[in-house]
């Protein structure tokens, strides 16, 4: 009979079932697995252990987490490391040799995946709260939402804009609780620090009491940082990301943990994406870049090692992901001036006031966003026409349905602040100068031959997931597919926390003690015709009970001989 803590993953995850109406599924049934789990794990004890602190989030308790008669109490720690745009197959014992070793004694998750777009904020915002982007209301990098900004896009990490976006939502910039607040809910702490901005999102309302957040040298904790540059030194330049990255990881384990290791901590890496965009993937200097993150991460398993007299790494299950994989640019297209000259009123930044039909429009790397002031039906379908015939569009999403292009839905990424149309870039599995598969269309903001992402393309939507740890398998790969959705389910249930409201993501509980689970794929097309040929794009789509993971997408014109 499976324990009380295998019966709450295993309830949380319960695939409901699946209909996809007229479209062919495939069904591919996980296989049975051997259990390898390591000695004194939580999850072989008959009735679980107690959370490593007091109430559950608002007062609701879990009863898989109630600690047996007799049993001391095992206090977990779980410590996630962020790589910024690593590749799965650019892990290695030669790349990677400390990860490499980490991931023989855990899971190395074979078929994970990043949310849509895959782009940096969005998925930190998906590892930070479980739920897609049309729940968090965090679309994109960039963005344009006129109540904040009404001449120009947004940053949506920008610190400015969070506090604005929070007195117009009522404290909801964010649409849900992230894993910082659950947790300070139910009285724990948290270690938060990122090399980059996205942190401040982990814990935009850091209170003292609670643990600290540093992000870019920053704090919301005026004094949070005195210390730490003192002894440092100042939080070095943009220009060098490996310092960067070395100077937030031993802020982390010599000042955030100096006194206690809480029950979350999150280390956020800029490298390799740093170095990738002004490279390329497989680049020598992006080979190093990874290097360097391996570096930091040895730091880290050190730091465990040496805590409690060497008792807290046996405690502690440590995650290694990415937010999104990585491409190289074929061509840089510029998008606003193909369509100035192609008759729209289209910019980059308004210098007067909006007129309808403008079209305001985002750049996000992969990927661009398209306002059309006043949701102008006539300019919207012009539009999308003059797109589905370009050589560059890969997919279309509309936020009304339209001929030839897929609804908001179909993403995840429906939201009030969503714009009229959305387009992927398109892709190849071509390689790049350093034999390094995966080459698309970009915006205009990076020059051919570099680095950047956020497509739909598979070597952008599919990065890394390691774990390891007393709750999970040794030595083991799933193939099943998982995403950046599933980190806060799968760390919340580790500490015993039930969330007050449902997360899109799932316990990745195969690879803990629960009964084997099923993946179904399916692909949706979305066809147009013109005089000249016919638009033809897909999206691929896999699940796991109602979670979805977004496989690849792509689109092109296939014109008539």
């Amino acid at each position: 009979m499976r324990n009380r803590w295998a019966s709450f993953l295993f309830g949380i995850v319960a695939a409901a079932p699946l209909s996809f109406g007229q479209i062919a599924v495939a069904v591919s049934p996980t296989q049975e697995r051997a259990d390898s789990r390591p000695q004194g794990s939580r999850l072989e004890q008959s009735a679980g252990s107690p959370s490593s602190f007091g109430p559950l989030v608002r007062g609701e308790s879990v009863a898989s987490v109630e600690g047996a008669a007799g049993q001391e109490p095992v206090r977990r720690h779980v410590v996630v490391v962020v790589w910024d745009g690593m590749r799965p197959d650019f892990v290695s014992e030669q790349n990677t040799p400390t990860l490499w070793k980490l991931a023989q004694s855990g899971v190395t998750f074979r078929n994970h995946h990043s949310v849509y777009p895959s782009a940096t904020i969005v998925n930190g915002t998906a590892i930070n709260t479980g739920v897609y982007p049309n729940r968090s209301g965090i679309l994109a990098n960039h963005d344009y939402q006129p109540e904040i900004n009404p001449k120009s896009s947004i940053d949506v990490e920008n610190a400015r804009v969070i506090r604005k976006g929070d007195e117009l939502s009522g404290g909801k910039y964010i649409g849900v609780s992230t894993i910082a607040e659950l947790i300070h809910n139910g009285a724990g702490k948290t270690a938060i620090a990122t090399a980059k901005t996205v942190g401040l999102l982990f814990d935009r309302h850091a209170e003292p009491q609670n643990g600290q957040t540093i992000f870019a040298g920053d704090s919301t904790q005026p004094d949070a940082v005195t210390e730490i540059v003192k002894t440092l030194g100042a939080f070095p330049a943009a220009t060098q990301p490996g310092e960067r990255d070395a100077w937030t990881t031993k802020a982390l384990v010599d000042f955030l943990w100096r006194n206690e290791i809480p029950a979350f901590s999150l280390l956020w890496l800029s490298e390799p994406d740093d170095t990738e965009h002004k490279t390329a993937p497989g680049a020598p200097a992006a080979i190093a870049a990874i290097k360097s993150s391996d570096d930091n991460l040895a730091r880290v398993l050190g730091a465990l090692d040496r805590s409690g007299g060497g008792r807290t790494r046996s405690t502690t299950d440590i995650f290694v992901v990415s937010d999104h994989g990585f491409s190289t640019i074929a061509r840089s297209i510029d998008v606003p001036k193909i369509l100035r000259n192609a008759g729209f009123d289209a910019v980059t930044e308004l210098t007067g006031e909006p007129k309808s039909g403008q079209i305001m429009i985002v750049g996000n790397g992969g990927t661009v966003l398209f306002y059309v002031i006043g949701h102008d039906a006539a300019v919207t379908r012009r539009l999308v026409e003059f797109l589905q015939q370009t050589d560059f569009a890969g997919v279309i999403f509309t936020r009304e349905p339209m001929e030839g292009t897929f609804t908001f839905d179909k993403a995840r990424i429906d939201n009030q602040h969503a714009p009229d149309v959305e387009m992927s870039f398109r892709w190849t599995g071509d390689k790049n100068q350093f034999g390094a598969a995966g080459m698309m269309d970009g915006d205009w903001q990076r020059a051919a031959g570099k680095g950047t992402h956020a497509t739909l393309s598979k070597f952008d939507m599919h990065n890394i997931l390691i774990a390891a740890g007393p709750d999970f398998r040794r030595g083991q790969t799933d193939e099943l597919p998982s995403g950046n959705v599933d980190l806060a389910p799968t760390v919340l249930a580790i500490l015993g926390i039930k969330p007050a409201t449902a997360m899109d993501g799932r316990v990745l509980s195969e690879m803990m003690n629960a009964p084997p689970l099923k993946s179904e794929t399916q692909t949706i097309e979305a066809t147009r015709k013109f005089s000249g040929g016919t638009w033809r794009q897909h999206l691929t789509i896999s699940r796991v009970g109602t979670t979805e993971y977004f496989d690849e997408g792509n689109g092109t014109l296939q014109r008539q001989d």
